[in-house]
């Protein structure tokens, strides 16, 4: 008997999983959070779950979520800060559910008179939507460090954790070494240490945990922290396997937050300022 094809909820059916998720969460959440209680919430099946979205990283359900928010966003329900926290507007707070049918006509009217504003010239400067988050910069920053060779990826996460605040940062470059690509020690407030252990994954398939478990086991010993920082994502196995009870937790940096780290600290991305110039009309009148 053939595998029935897997079926990933649309992103307008999961608009009001959504809601209902940053409701349940206290009115905020990072995108983890949102998406671990999202497929909580609708007992989604692992097939579904792991289901992934061609070569950017992320899964069909990551994907079609974050056009969710980008659409409920827009609505008026939901912003987002600079890192990536997601939070419910005051009307957001008021509406626990929305006809998503009635949302996408509405968004759809929004982007479409938005195009007819800037071909006719009528303003400077058009908002930028979070489908950066599905189709952006971000992707062709991933796609630039899925270009290097594996030992100018190392040095740059190197770079990066010096950046970050590490000390005492070396490459191993060993094989054969439990899959520990280098070393580096945190300090806090200047008075307490310790040592973490790195492992940089330059993949397109999201990291499973099997290769979490290996790493831990290899770190066993030898640093009281570890550190996976990939181009790509991690399966919700993994995400499990690194915060597991009675375990060693293991920190996970996936494509998405490298690429916002790279961004911070102005690694290899530039910003551009964009000025906007206004007339005041009522200030000549005052003249």
């Amino acid at each position: 008997m053939a595998n029935r094809a897997v079926v990933v909820p649309t992103y307008d059916q999961l608009m009001n999983a959504t809601l209902a998720a940053l409701h349940a969460l206290g009115g905020s959440a990072s995108i983890p959070e949102l998406v671990e209680r999202v497929i909580a919430d609708l007992h989604c099946s692992r097939e579904v779950v792991e289901q992934p979205h061609g070569n950017r990283g992320m899964t069909e359900l990551e994907y079609r979520l974050a056009w969710a928010r980008t659409y409920l966003k827009k609505y008026g329900l939901l912003d987002n800060s600079s890192r990536a926290v997601w939070s419910l507007t005051p009307k957001g707070l008021e509406t626990k559910s929305v006809e998503p049918r009635e949302v996408v006509k509405s968004v759809r009217a929004m982007f479409a008179a938005e195009r007819k504003a800037e071909d006719a010239g009528e303003r400077d400067i058009v908002e930028a939507e979070e489908t950066s988050e599905v189709a952006s910069w971000r992707e062709k920053l991933v796609t630039r460090l899925l270009a290097m060779p594996p030992p100018s990826f190392e040095r740059l996460c190197m770079r990066v954790l010096r950046e970050s605040g590490f000390i005492q940062v070396e490459v191993t470059g060993r094989t054969g070494d439990g899959g520990i690509d280098g070393y580096g020690v945190v300090r806090l407030v200047g008075m307490l240490s310790f040592r973490v252990s790195f492992q940089c994954k330059r993949y397109r398939d999201n990291v499973s945990a099997s290769v979490v478990r290996d790493f831990r086991g290899a770190m066993m010993g030898r640093a009281e922290k570890g550190l996976i920082i990939t181009t790509s994502g991690f399966t919700r196995d993994a995400r499990q396997e690194a915060t597991r009870d009675g375990a060693t937790a293991i920190d996970l940096i996936d494509g998405e937050l490298l690429a916002d780290k790279l961004k911070e600290l102005g690694l290899g991305v530039r910003t551009k300022m964009v000025e906007a110039v206004e007339i005041d009309d009522d200030w000549f009148t005052s003249v």
